[in-house]
């Protein structure tokens, strides 16, 4: 309860939209090859920032 007004963290954010970007992934996987492979490398930048904030 005491939890419903926290902002997320930044890794929190990340990680939200790092899972959006593999599920757009793996959606675009079998339609758009091109598009898919835009989507996987935005997930990949977006985890390098996610492990430079856990190594904090």
């Amino acid at each position: 309860m005491f939890g419903l007004f926290k902002k997320p963290s930044e890794l929190e954010k990340l990680q939200k939209k790092y899972d959006k970007l593999m599920a757009d992934w793996h959606k675009l996987s079998s339609t758009n090859r091109a598009e898919s492979d835009k989507k996987y490398a935005e997930a990949q930048l977006v985890i390098d920032k996610i492990e430079k904030l856990k190594e904090q």
